[in-house]
């Protein structure tokens, strides 16, 4: 069995240095030498997605029937979906044990399941990139999903969410303020994605202290990215190193239906996992999306405050623009059209060929 028990070296949790350095995972800051056992848990409660083998196919009934070496991005974007809508159905704050039978848990991992009836299934995420260009079987970049979930989550009424995906290095407040405020008096919960590029081959270490403000606020959900070659979820750091979530692991299809059974039980240990690999920040391949999420309105405001404050800090280091109203000749819907840049980011046209087949 894969996951949570995948092997004796898996039966121990990722080993947490016993130092005095901060370890902050999505927005909640954790000592490393006393709160071993939180870090521990709060990693282990993350919903953890990866290859799958043996689903129903793809596409026709010749389609494809695993998604191991192709679906790393599509399953990284599955992660920050089902951390948004943990983080709104449940809490930031709820923790999963091998017991956990919550209704709403269970509607989550429901909505993640390789079936084709799943809102969020790898079937789902596939079939909707060909509208953005992508073949399915064929490799996402960060842009490419965050787009595809934007036009997802319009056909699940449970999810209630919205999805803005700021193009241009550039956030505009009043633009998801209308997105967010129903009737202009109701706020519906926001997942902000906001992908970058940070380099050419590789991030430019001055944006480094920018990227770890964003893991220290309440609203992250980290960042979708990855290294050459494989797509990851980052959820934290710890010094110059950040934590991930692999989704490079080929498990077995299978569905968690009430968590009854033992079948049932066994692919629930399938979501969650011990070990959270740590890498050198300036080892992340420079094209990311960064990931938040605003409950409320309240959440927004101070969401725009921090990046005012601690992300958008100098012409030279900032990571993105972040404006209240858009700009009178703003046009652009892609960064391809884009006609305002900030001067120290590569322009992004498309998703780059980072993410390749492994």
């Amino acid at each position: 069995m894969e996951g949570y028990y995948a092997d004796e070296a898996a039966s121990e949790f990722t080993d947490i240095p016993a130092t005095d350095t901060p370890v902050w995972i999505l927005g909640v800051k954790y000592n490393a030498l006393h709160d071993a056992a939180q870090i521990k848990k709060d990693i282990c409660t993350k919903i953890w997605v990866t290859y799958r083998k043996g689903f129903v196919p793809i596409g026709d009934t010749e389609g494809i029937t695993s998604d191991k070496g192709w679906g790393c991005m599509l399953r990284c974007g599955q992660m920050v979906l089902a951390q948004a809508l943990v983080n709104l159905h449940l809490g930031r704050d709820w923790t999963w044990s091998p017991e956990t039978k919550t209704a709403e848990y269970l509607q989550i991992i429901h909505r993640l399941e390789d079936r084709r009836q799943a809102p969020f299934s790898i079937h789902q995420i596939a079939q909707m990139g060909v509208s953005e260009g992508k073949a399915i079987g064929q490799w996402f970049g960060p842009n490419t999903v965050a787009q595809v979930l934007k036009k997802l989550v319009k056909y699940d009424d449970w999810t209630s969410l919205e999805i803005h995906v700021a193009l241009d290095n550039l956030l505009i407040i009043n633009d998801i303020r209308e997105l967010c405020k129903t009737g202009g008096i109701s706020w519906k919960p926001l997942l902000l994605l906001v992908p970058l590029r940070l380099g050419l081959n590789e991030i430019n270490p001055i944006y480094i202290k920018a990227l770890q403000n964003c893991f220290k606020f309440h609203q992250s959900l980290g960042i979708i990215g990855g290294k050459p070659n494989m797509a990851l979820w980052f959820m934290g750091f710890m010094g110059n190193e950040v934590f991930c979530l692999d989704p490079h692991t080929t498990q077995k299809s299978g569905t968690i239906g009430k968590k009854e059974t033992e079948d049932e039980i066994l692919v629930d240990l399938t979501y969650h996992c011990r070990k959270a690999p740590r890498m050198n920040i300036l080892t992340m391949d420079p094209s990311i999306a960064l990931c938040f999420f605003c409950k409320t309105e309240k959440d927004f405001n101070d969401l725009c405050d921090n990046i005012k404050e601690h992300v958008v800090t100098s012409d030279n280091q900032m990571l993105f623009e972040i404006i209240l109203n858009k700009p009178t000749a703003y046009f652009s819907e892609s960064f391809a059209e884009s006609p305002k840049h900030s001067p120290n980011l590569t322009k992004h046209s498309e998703d780059s060929d980072e993410f390749e087949v492994l």
